[in-house]
């Protein structure tokens, strides 16, 4: 196996006997917004400043996903700087739902990539109430009453 490689597009490169294996940075993004969103306390993404500001063609041509979170990855390294701008919940204790975070991005990004995030920048943009989340719909292809054993299914 070769030594990774970063290509243009911010991808890891690695190449086995099958052949190349490619993570974009778009991808490691949605693994760090998905991560962030695991940790209780934590409301969203925010947009950042720096987001909205990059010029007019950033605003529409940047996917909603890749908002409110930047990756850098240095040229020859493998290894993943991130930051992440948060909207957390009114009430929570911010240093330690900023540090869950931090834990939980790196963890994730290191199980799923087998690349390590040297570093995870938390900046919480904003301070909002807890929605209220509905409970999840019910799966109609799911048995009605788990647990339960059907004996007219024996005969």
């Amino acid at each position: 196996m070769q030594t990774p490689e970063t290509l243009d597009g911010g991808a890891i490169d690695d190449q086995n006997s099958l052949g190349y294996i490619r993570i974009n940075h778009s991808v490691i993004r949605s693994i760090v917004r998905l991560a962030a969103l695991e940790v209780d306390g934590v409301c969203g993404i925010a947009t950042g400043l720096v987001d909205q500001l990059g010029g007019i063609g950033d605003i529409f041509s940047k996917k909603e996903s890749d908002r409110g979170v930047k990756v850098i990855q240095k040229e020859g390294e493998t290894h993943y700087q991130i930051e992440i701008r948060l909207i957390l919940a009114y009430g929570c204790d911010i240093p330690k739902t900023a540090e869950d975070v931090q834990v939980t991005v790196r963890n994730r990004i290191s199980a799923m990539t087998g690349q390590e995030a040297v570093k995870v920048d938390v900046i919480v943009d904003g301070i909002r109430m807890r929605e209220e989340r509905p409970p999840p719909a019910p799966n109609p292809h799911s048995d009605p009453n788990p647990g339960e054993w059907d004996a007219s299914v024996e005969k």
